[in-house]
Order: C-alpha cells, then sequence, then structure tokens
C-alpha cells in the first residue's frame, strides 16, 4: 500500500477505465510518476506497490513495471519483493538524466535546478570554448569550416534576438552552444549538449528568457565566435564566461528571493537588465 505519515501520497492522472497499452501510455504513466517523485507528492521513503499503481492509472501490469524499471535505472525507487517500491532521495537520482531534469523543470523546484545547471554550464563551457579555439588555430579544413558555421551562427543570434523572435533565437542558441561543445574536441563534453538544450529550453518555456535580449548578451556570442575563429583560447574562454556571468547575474534576484522564485517560477520574469 502507499505508506507515509497519515496521508496517501497525491498522484494526478487516475484513469477512470482501463486503457489498451500504448508506448505513449508507457510515457504518460512514466512522466506522472516521475513527476509526482520530483515534486515531493511521493517522498523519499514512500511505499507504492505495482498493484496499486495498475488499479490507480487502470493499465496493465507490464506498464506499470515497465515504468518502475525506468524509474529504478535512474535511481529514484528500488524494489524489493513483498515489500513494494520504495521511493528514494535525491541523492540517489541519476540528476544528469534528461528525464528527471524535465520533470524538475516542470515542477515547483524549476529555479533550483535551473541555478543547479547554470552553475555546471558555469565550470565547463569557458572551457570547452577554450578548447573550441585551440583546435581551431590549426590548418584542419573541418576545424576552420566549424568556426565560420560558428561565426555565422552568431550572426543569426544577433538578428533573431533584435527582432524579438524567440522560438528562432532559442533554435540557434541551442546550436551554437552545442557546436562549440563539439568544436572542443572532447567527447565528454560533447554528451552535455543535450543538458545544456534543456536549460536553455526550460529558460524560455517559463518565461525567463527576454523577448528582447540585451545587446551585451547578443555581443557576446559575437565575441566567443570571433575569438575562436582567430584561435585566440583565452580571450574565447574569458568570453563564454561572460555570458555565463550575465545569466547569473539576470537569474540572481529570483535565486535568492523565495517570493520572486515563486513568483517567476509560475509567471516568468518581468525585467531584465
Amino acid at each position: 500500500m502507499f505508506t507515509h505519515g497519515d496521508d496517501a501520497p497525491s498522484l494526478s492522472g487516475f484513469v477512470s477505465a482501463r486503457t489498451v497499452d500504448t508506448p505513449g501510455l508507457h510515457n504518460r504513466v512514466l512522466d506522472e510518476l516521475g513527476q509526482a517523485i520530483c515534486e515531493g507528492r511521493l517522498a523519499a521513503g514512500d511505499i507504492i506497490t505495482t498493484e496499486e499503481l495498475e488499479n490507480r492509472y487502470q493499465v496493465s501490469r507490464s506498464v506499470i513495471r515497465e515504468s518502475l524499471r525506468a524509474l529504478e535505472a535512474m535511481g529514484m525507487v528500488t524494489s524489493k519483493r513483498r515489500v513494494g517500491n520504495r521511493i528514494l532521495p535525491m541523492a540517489e537520482w541519476n540528476v544528469y538524466d534528461l528525464s528527471v531534469i524535465r520533470w524538475r523543470l516542470a515542477g515547483r523546484g524549476r529555479i533550483e535546478q535551473l541555478r543547479s545547471l547554470t552553475e555546471l554550464r558555469t565550470a565547463i563551457e569557458p572551457e570547452a570554448a577554450r578548447l573550441a579555439a585551440q583546435r581551431s588555430a590549426t590548418t584542419n579544413a573541418g576545424a576552420l569550416a566549424r568556426a565560420s558555421d560558428l561565426m555565422g551562427l552568431a550572426g543569426q543570434l544577433w538578428a533573431a534576438g533584435r527582432s524579438g523572435d524567440q522560438d528562432k533565437f532559442l533554435e540557434l542558441d541551442i546550436e551554437f552552444h552545442a557546436l562549440i561543445m563539439n568544436m572542443s574536441g572532447n567527447e565528454m563534453f560533447s554528451r552535455l549538449n543535450n543538458l545544456v538544450s534543456e536549460v536553455l529550453i526550460g529558460r524560455t518555456n517559463y518565461g525567463l528568457m527576454p523577448q528582447f535580449p540585451h545587446s551585451d548578451a547578443l555581443q557576446m556570442h559575437v565575441d566567443v565566435a570571433n575569438a575562436i575563429q582567430s584561435g585566440n583560447a583565452d580571450l574565447a574562454g574569458s568570453s563564454m564566461l561572460g555570458i555565463m556571468n550575465r545569466t547569473i547575474a539576470e537569474m540572481a534576484d529570483i535565486w535568492n528571493d523565495p517570493a520572486a522564485a515563486h513568483q517567476a517560477g509560475d509567471k516568468g520574469l518581468t525585467h531584465y537588465s
């Protein structure tokens, strides 16, 4: 049975009639359980059984088991015969899993998640830019072509930002940062592309990006691209650090003020520097 204090954990999405199993149904059950765990509606130590979930969602046992296996692989639950499935504390979660990131961004803790991800980006992306500049300084035709592509993206970013086209800006910003991570030549950095994308998507989707980015921020992207193309590793790293520091400064008000964080989580930022 569900156990945690006197109240049963709160799960949304009850299905009133048993439904036909589909891949989409598995994904929906997984998403609802994952979000419930991330939001604390299913808290660490809670016990959930396969039978109760089967009845609650009116789906087959195979769908529930598949969802629980996925959560177990993410470190969010652990299963024990004749006991059930116990919710694990966040310290056990694979916080780099993209599903976990999305669930955290979709919940009340999105500001904390964005802060953690931004701090991670600050530690990694300046070094990726520095390495990209080092490698573009060679006569390798592929590296030179990628550096040229990066300059083109910086110019398109500037145009999209000045026009207020948020969708296009997001698309280009994701491509810009992913290209730098790939240009670093470090396969570990390249594997973090999707994580960076989720940060950028999350900031936009939850109203934490301005429609018209400040011209300084746009210029910093151009500066990074210029430094990488010219092979100036130190300038590339410091310019990317400038982008990260500006992001932190823009978010500082809501990170340091719980009331502002709650408001931003619901409505988005209302002013920018």
